[in-house]
């Protein structure tokens, strides 16, 4: 976690000047106080930059996440505040820790695993998938390239 805490102080200058907007996902609880602190600072700095949004994600869990969703809505409807009728896709979303992302359009699986690995269960309804048989570190132009043509030749129908 120090390399971690390490790089984002020295991107963060670079974040600034490119308008680049940092939001770190996940469950943050866990990390140093140090990291967490500075994680806030730079989410903070960034906030108005909008040319670029870099999402990271540590400690993140799908399934963590559509949990800790229900559970905050179970709260509201305990304190009265909403009714079990009135819960929604949109409630749901709304809670969880990655909005207000957006969802991905496409997601590029390396390493030759045909799964998503408890990654955006929720965003990734709709998203098209692209599987490589590529390692993440020798994924490079060429294959980015072939996913891009990949995705371009598809048909969205978003469910319809």
């Amino acid at each position: 976690m120090s390399l971690f805490e390490s790089a984002l102080k020295d991107e963060i200058t670079y974040m600034l000047r490119e308008d680049i907007k940092l939001s770190v996902i996940g469950d943050l609880s866990k990390l140093p106080k140090s990291l967490k602190e500075f994680i806030v600072y730079a989410e903070t700095t960034t906030e108005n930059n909008s040319r670029l949004n870099l999402v990271i994600a540590v400690n993140y869990s799908g399934k963590y996440d559509i949990v800790q969703a229900c559970q905050s809505i179970g709260r509201k409807v305990k304190d009265g505040l909403i009714d079990p009728e009135e819960i929604n896709e949109f409630m749901i979303e709304n809670e969880l820790g990655t909005h207000p992302h957006s969802h991905p359009d496409l997601l590029i699986r390396t390493s030759g695993e045909i799964r998503v690995s408890n990654f955006f269960l929720w965003q990734l309804a709709y998203t098209e998938l692209h599987f490589t048989q590529s390692l993440w570190p020798d994924f490079g132009e060429d294959e980015f390239l072939h996913a891009l043509q990949d995705f371009q030749q598809r048909v969205r129908r978003y469910g319809g």
